[in-house]
């Protein structure tokens, strides 16, 4: 379920989708091929959906050049600078969280936030998506057996994850509309 949809958790920008923060539960447990799909609030629509294509850890998130640009710069105007979720930069006794969405305002660290974060252990990173952000369709009817009031759900039988995988095949690629939680008029989600 996605509470608060604002480009930052997932962070669909710069060719990727990644999820870094919150949802630990589903960053400890996803491997490589599944397929996630963070649905509205209410469960009724879609969000996005995603094929895992790798799983890092926050080291490797923090030092590899491809993800320079997952790094939030929250003095800039563009808000699609500031959605960055690669947050967390190690330091020998553990991680500095950066000032960011799950910091406080004034860019200190926010306890809560961080333990939530790291609990999850791993960064998901997905080549093949799709986003729909606010404009995401309803939720098909051969799929509500993904629909939950609550946390996540990742036990299915084989008919389920086919299901989902035929679903997945067909969908269109990429951003397709702004966050639910995006500034209006602010066109910065289009640049990816």
């Amino acid at each position: 379920m996605v509470v608060h949809d604002t480009g930052f958790s997932p962070n669909p920008f710069h060719g990727l989708l990644t999820l870094a923060c919150c949802k630990p539960r589903i960053r400890r447990t996803a491997d490589v091929g599944d397929i996630v799909v963070g649905l509205s609030r209410r469960s009724e629509r879609v969000v996005y959906a995603v094929q895992v294509a790798e799983v890092i850890g926050f080291e490797e998130y923090w030092a590899n050049p491809d993800y320079l640009l997952r790094r939030p710069i929250m003095s800039s105007p563009a808000i699609i600078e500031r959605t960055g979720d690669n947050i967390y930069e190690p330091m020998p006794t553990g991680f500095r969280q950066l000032h960011s969405f799950h910091s406080h305002p004034d860019g200190s660290e926010n306890v809560s936030l961080k333990h939530t974060d790291l609990g999850g252990n791993h960064v998901l990173v997905g080549e093949q998506f799709t986003y729909w952000g606010k404009s995401g369709p309803l939720l098909p009817d051969e799929l509500e057996f993904l629909a939950v009031r609550r946390g996540h759900r990742c036990r299915f039988s084989d008919e389920q994850v086919a299901a989902v995988a035929r679903w997945f095949a067909g969908l269109p690629s990429g951003v397709l509309g702004p966050p639910a939680h995006w500034k209006a008029g602010d066109q910065s989600w289009r640049e990816t």
